[in-house]
């Protein structure tokens, strides 16, 4: 086999089995080791073992009994020269053989396959058979589905052992100058047959064969012979292959336009060329293929050989087919030309190309003129090309008035809002991903567009004023710049929407009420802000899963793809697992539960301190506090005191004499108290008016005390003693005098001449006698420390 098919083959089976490996520790790579025999260190877990390139020249049974999970089996490019027939007699899961490149013998003597039931693939190309005649072994391979083979001399019954198996792919490699006998691939069953050859030209049975035995042809290495092909199609009447390949092929343009001529006028419906090298290509017009049987065309890494050519001719060549389906991929075509005349081209495929913004155009006179020929273009990929202005393509494509479905991701494209953009209003389906567009791409839509996506773009907003999209069903955004779930007012169907892997923090799901037919929505691998505001999204998420969800939206992915980043205290934990109180978010309900407790308490407090009298409690201690203060403050100089000889007068009605004597006076002259108490009784000098002993009395004392009642504000006298005191108390201070309320004293009982004792008590602090025996001890320690003063040690004259 040629290198160029072996390699891929190789690489096609290397790859399935390397995606269906459990592991990758179940992958040995012992290729180019210089070994001459299988390693006995194998690991038993292997299910993928590559022996290639060594000096391998025998396999043993026993070699695998340490690999009975071996899967993948490797041994070309060797020099194996025997197998024993229990070889792989422990490794019962076997479906890839490779033994291609080495010195095995005899076809017909491979006993070592009937312990290989299992096997899908086996290549056995490059080895030194002599015939094609395969053993009764192969029988056992009912579950063969790639056989790989090559022998010099191929004849009639050398199939007979698999006309049972149903293959998918019989390979035949041509290596040397062979023997072929008509009618010798009858007994196989296979849906495409390979032929790779080296010769410039191939043996006129075995291609005759091989186009009325198999639906599917593939060509492989050709490197002439071309003319002879193209004359055995055209003389062929039938014809069963319908998809004829052509693959590593080197062809002048003149062979390839009489092969494609030649093939146009078969049954054979599908042509692809891959990896072709062209050579001599024309410098002026080529004739143009009129009619044709053919359906499609396709080639697959066209490369150019000439340097002086016409490159209109050859794109003039390939437009201008007659089939439903043309695709150039993977070549380096910079421009394409528009048909001559109307196209019947249905599929339009240019994916992986070097094309520009002129596609399709032609400039005469300095005036670019549209191509209006390909109006029956239903499908158009421009995948992975050179485009820039998505506003200049709309011009493109303006007169292809079939156009549904339309893909030009993997671009450049930008659009910056300004032109105007001409797309045929057929187009159902738009595929712009993997372009540089933002918000504006949005001003330039088709209409009646079905189905958009805009993934791996730079959008960071859905504009409000955007163009009404109003058969939009489905639109992916992922990969993009978004920051929030957009408003459904341009699109009233969406049904589906996408917007993995954007920068939504919080989703506002209020927007989801704009999008009443949404069903489908994705937002999972966004950096999601575990806060308050993220409490509606998980709930979405977690009734998504049960199927309970009032909206009817299913959340894709969910939970896998969900995750928070922020708080730091909640990074990478599922948003199914985070529990965001709603008391947390709600602020009245917080305020509700904060408050109710709180006014609860405040009430429960209030009544206790009603029921405990603590306001009354609290005033005393205020009092004596602030006397406490006002003696510590206020520093009286010694020569102030002198003729002070009384901590305090005591003014008072004389019905309540008996709790003056009885009840005051003790608790202030006693050893506790020790203060020096003048009252009339006791000091007043006889001989002397009653007002010259008040006079003297005030003066004589620190502080002047009135016991309050009813009868106090009744007395004459008691005026009087109160009228001097006010007017001592301009030189004393505020403290000189003390006011104690005997008895609930309402103002409006206090007579108007009283104006001084009104202002007195509205703006002093005055004492209670509480009725509470038990509040009697605060109330004589507030008085006390209210009269407290260092006095002369004078005696006190009667």
């Amino acid at each position: 086999m040629r290198p160029m098919i072996a390699a891929l083959w190789a690489a096609a089976m290397l790859m399935g089995l390397q995606q269906s490996a459990s592991s990758p520790d179940s992958i040995e790579d012992r290729s180019s080791k210089n070994l001459s025999s299988v390693p006995r260190d194998l690991p038993q877990m292997t299910e993928l073992l590559d022996l290639s390139r060594n000096h391998i020249q025998q396999l043993h049974r026993g070699d695998f009994k340490n690999t009975p999970l071996l899967r993948f089996l490797n041994v070309s490019w060797n020099s194996l020269e025997d197998i024993d027939p229990e070889t792989f007699l422990d490794t019962p899961l076997l479906e890839d053989l490779d033994l291609s490149h080495n010195r095995l013998r005899n076809l017909s003597g491979q006993r070592y396959l009937l312990h290989t039931e299992n096997l899908l693939v086996l290549n056995l190309v490059c080895n030194n058979f002599l015939t094609m005649t395969l053993g009764s072994e192969f029988r056992s391979l009912v579950k063969l589905e790639r056989l790989a083979l090559g022998a010099q001399n191929i004849s009639n019954g050398d199939f007979l052992n698999i006309a049972g198996v149903k293959l998918r792919t019989l390979t035949l490699s041509l290596e040397n100058e062979q023997g072929y006998t008509a009618g010798s691939l009858q007994d196989v069953h296979a849906q495409r047959l390979q032929i790779a050859t080296s010769y410039q030209i191939l043996n006129h049975s075995l291609v005759s064969d091989a186009l009325s035995l198999f639906v599917a042809v593939e060509l492989m290495d050709l490197k002439g012979g071309y003319n002879d092909l193209s004359k055995q199609l055209s003389e062929r009447v039938g014809i069963l292959t319908s998809h004829l390949y052509l693959t590593n092929i080197s062809i002048d343009w003149k062979d390839l336009t009489h092969f494609v001529g030649a093939v146009r006028r078969t049954s054979v419906d599908h042509l692809t060329a891959s990896d072709v090298a062209l050579y001599n290509l024309p410098r002026g017009e080529n004739e143009a293929i009129q009619t044709a049987k053919m359906k499609s065309f396709r080639a697959i890494r066209a490369v150019v050989k000439s340097f002086i050519f016409s490159q209109e001719a050859v794109y003039d060549f390939f437009i201008n087919m007659p089939v439903d389906s043309l695709a150039i991929v993977e070549t380096s075509i910079i421009h394409m030309t528009c048909p001559t005349f109307h196209s019947p081209i249905l599929q339009l495929d240019f994916s992986n190309c070097a094309l520009s913004d002129s596609i399709f155009s032609r400039v005469e006179s300095q005036t670019s003129l549209e191509c209006k020929n390909l109006d029956s273009v239903r499908q158009l990929i421009l995948v992975g090309n050179n485009f820039r202005s998505l506003q200049i393509l709309s011009k493109r494509v303006q007169f292809m008035k079939s156009l549904q479905h339309l893909d030009l991701s993997i671009n450049s494209l930008v659009y910056d809002g300004l032109g105007e953009c001409v797309w045929p209003l057929s187009i159902i389906n738009m595929t712009l991903s993997s372009n540089g567009l933002t918000a504006s791409v949005f001003k330039c839509l088709p209409k009646g567009t079905e189905s958009l996506d805009l993934q791996n773009n730079q959008v960071s907003v859905i504009p409000s004023s955007i163009l009404n999209l109003e058969n939009l069903s489905s639109l992916n955004l992922n990969a993009n710049r978004l920051r929030d779930l957009p408003v459904c007012n341009g699109f009233p169907l969406l049904n589906e929407l996408l917007l993995k892997s954007n920068s939504l923090h919080a989703p506002s799901m209020n927007k989801l009420d704009s999008c009443p037919k949404l069903m489908t929505l994705d937002v999972s691998y966004n950096p999601f802000t575990c806060t308050c505001a993220l409490r509606s999204f998980i709930s979405l998420g977690i009734k998504s899963e049960k199927k309970e969800s009032h909206t009817g939206i299913e959340l894709l992915n969910w939970p896998l793809g969900y995750y928070c980043t922020y708080p730091e205290a909640f990074r990478d934990l599922a948003l199914n697992d985070i529990s965001i109180p709603e008391v947390s978010c709600n602020i009245g309900l917080l305020a509700t539960t904060i408050l109710c407790p709180a006014v609860i308490l405040i009430i429960a407090v209030v009544i206790l301190c009603h029921r405990l009298d603590a306001p009354w409690y609290m005033r005393m201690i205020w009092q004596w506090t602030r006397a406490k203060h006002r003696t510590r403050m206020r520093h009286v100089r010694p020569e102030e005191l002198v003729g002070v000889k009384f901590h305090a007068f005591v003014s008072y009605s004389q019905h309540d004499a008996d709790w003056v004597q009885n009840s005051l006076l003790p608790n202030l002259e006693d050893a506790a108290g020790g203060l020096r108490i003048c009252h009339h009784e006791q000091n007043f000098v006889p001989g002397k008016t009653i007002v010259e002993n008040i006079i003297a009395c005030v003066e004589k004392s620190r502080r002047s005390v009135f016991v309050l009642s009813a009868h106090f504000v009744k007395s004459e006298w008691c005026h009087y003693e109160l009228y001097f005191a006010s007017h001592q108390r301009l030189a004393w201070g505020t403290d000189s005098v003390v006011l104690v309320l005997l008895e609930p004293l309402p103002q409006y009982l206090i007579p108007s001449k009283y104006n001084q004792l009104k202002s007195m008590m509205g703006r002093h602090t005055y004492l209670e006698w509480p009725q509470d025996r038990a509040k009697h001890r605060l109330f004589w320690a507030n008085l006390r420390a209210a009269l407290q003063a260092d006095l002369p040690n004078a005696p006190v004259t009667n």
